[in-house]
């Protein structure tokens, strides 16, 4: 492991300030946004709720994120990657800052889903006890509160503090942010200006590459979801 990328600073991004308290004169310099997510983990197929539980990588995961990483350094140069505070975003963070020279820190607004009392729990399982509650989160997500977790609101609500941390802290620097599906939907949701009903609309692959120019008055997406750098990544 890079020495340099340790010890591990936790930031939390629960005193930045709203995208109108901005300095106006910031207003030209924009922050480049590589959105990803961590590689594969078991729990993806079959799948399960797996929100904030604790997973390594798998073999075919290290092998995404060696290949994410490769992929960031030969075509951007980040000053900086903020990952979950799962381990699972930690290691892939890590890959990108081995390959980039970039520090890795913790961005704790970047935590997944907490799927409460679903957590652990595969689909079909949930169907099973829950069938009213489980149709509701796929056909309107917003109204859902998970028994003893989050709802969906609350999960916005964290990645829109992440991008006031971008806002505040990083002008006209490329920065990496290492999510899970759920909170980099959410945060497309808010770059977007969508509802929180659209989340089913923006699938997140692991390891995919999503990038975004964002300043407080407007956005840019300049692609999304792309994972052309796994084309070669062994089947599981």
């Amino acid at each position: 492991m890079n020495k340099r990328l340790l010890p591990r600073r936790v930031l939390s991004a629960d005193t930045c300030r709203t995208f109108q308290d901005l300095p106006h004169d910031k207003e030209h310099q924009m922050p480049k946004i590589l959105l990803t997510r961590h590689g594969h983990v078991n729990g993806i197929s079959p799948e399960r709720f797996r929100g904030q539980t604790e997973l390594t990588l798998t073999d075919k995961g290290v092998a995404e994120a060696a290949a994410l990483a490769e992929r960031i350094n030969g075509e951007w140069h980040p000053a900086a990657i903020y990952t979950s505070p799962l381990q699972r975003c930690i290691a892939t963070g890590e890959a990108i800052a081995t390959a980039t020279r970039a520090p890795c820190r913790v961005l704790k607004s970047l935590i997944d889903l907490n799927y409460g009392a679903w957590q652990g729990h595969t689909l079909e399982e949930v169907r099973g006890h829950s069938p009213a509650l489980f149709a509701l989160w796929h056909f309107a997500p917003q109204l859902v509160r998970f028994p003893q977790g989050d709802s969906l609101q609350d999960l916005c609500a964290r990645a829109a503090d992440t991008i006031r941390f971008v806002l505040e802290h990083h002008h006209d620097e490329t920065i990496v942010l290492v999510g899970h599906d759920s909170v980099n939907r959410a945060i497309l949701l808010q770059i977007l200006d969508q509802p929180p009903s659209a989340y089913w609309r923006l699938a997140q692959d692991p390891c995919a590459l999503s990038e975004l120019e964002v300043t407080h008055s407007h956005a840019r997406v300049l692609r999304m979801n792309d994972t052309r750098h796994l084309a070669n990544i062994f089947q599981s």
